[in-house]
């Protein structure tokens, strides 16, 4: 739920400080024996009254936590089979933005990949491994329907809009991703407690994925790992980061009751702001994975096996 390595060091230690902050802020401390329960924002908390240990906030009582002895454990709902398709809603202006072009390509070169197949680690209460296949589903635009600054319930509008006057189709195997510019805010953390999220809803009678991703753009320090990025577009490079973390988490707890560690940390939680080996490209930014022709620098997953670890690869 941030070109030098001395600077992504630096900003690195600045997300662990908002991280904590927003720890503190909103985490009572578990019980012995109770597991703390996902947000999709980067921090756990403690389940609902009368809710079983590791079941989602609202949700139906999951079932016991399934140890997995890699860190991370099963709870018993649902996780995206098969191929999870991706859209864009480009929230707000993005004319002559580099942006609209770059997460594109991203979004239609990560399945498939050595990156995403580290989340075929994780299964279902049947064994149905995640699939390594991800397809980029297409675009809409939204000219600011919600206003410059955007709450939550906000950013579920938006989605419901695009799905509900047919701009985007309605599909339960899909995360919506809400990006939006840079001139834009979200009121419940954005630069502050987390640089995205995600969740899910009810539009339309279905259960529907979605996430939101800010510009970087907007607090450099706090979401992007470089300045110089390696398409150069330090803000579209940081949020294909971020896009690439609430994907991977959308895709193995999507109902926010699947795969999370004892303090709510879903899979990307638990590597988020670490990028492992990294090479430097010829404007002097650091990348660590090639997707179809371009580079980016993304986080870390964890992988579900052999104890588990965070890994650019599996």
């Amino acid at each position: 739920m941030r070109s030098t390595v001395i600077a992504t060091l630096a900003v690195t230690c600045l997300a662990a400080a908002i991280a904590t902050t927003a720890l503190a802020g909103s985490v009572r401390p578990p019980a012995t024996g109770e597991d703390l329960v996902p947000t999709g924002k980067g921090w756990g908390e403690r389940p609902a009254p009368g809710t079983d240990n590791g079941s989602a906030t609202g949700q139906a009582k999951a079932a016991r936590p399934q140890k997995s002895g890699n860190g991370i454990s099963y709870h018993g709902g649902p996780l995206i089979l098969g191929t999870t398709n991706a859209y864009y809603i480009w929230y707000g202006n993005w004319s002559g933005n580099s942006a609209t072009t770059i997460l594109a390509d991203f979004a239609g070169s990560i399945g498939g990949s050595p990156y995403f197949n580290i989340n075929t680690t994780y299964y279902n209460g049947s064994s149905i491994k995640v699939s390594n296949s991800v397809h980029f589903g297409g675009t809409t635009t939204d000219s600011y329907s919600q206003g410059t600054t955007l709450s939550d319930t906000a950013v579920q509008n938006v989605v419901a809009a695009a799905i509900n006057q047919r701009r985007l189709p309605s599909d339960t195997n899909a995360v919506y991703f809400v990006l939006t510019s840079a001139d834009v805010n979200e009121t419940s953390g954005f630069c502050t407690q987390y640089c995205g999220w995600h969740t899910h809803g009810t539009i339309a009678g279905t259960d529907i994925k979605y996430s939101f991703v800010g510009n970087p753009d907007r607090c450099p320090s706090a979401c992007e790992a470089q300045t110089t990025s390696p398409n150069g577009n330090a803000g579209a490079d940081g949020m294909a980061s971020i896009i690439a973390h609430e994907l991977e988490e959308a895709v193995t707890d999507p109902d926010l009751n699947a795969w999370y560690d004892t303090r709510g940390y879903e899979n990307a939680d638990k590597c988020a702001w670490t990028f492992g080996t990294t090479s430097t490209a010829a404007n002097g930014s650091k990348y660590n994975v090639t997707l179809g022709s371009a580079k980016y620098l993304i986080q870390q997953n964890w992988v579900n096996a052999s104890g588990g670890y965070c890994a650019m690869s599996y």
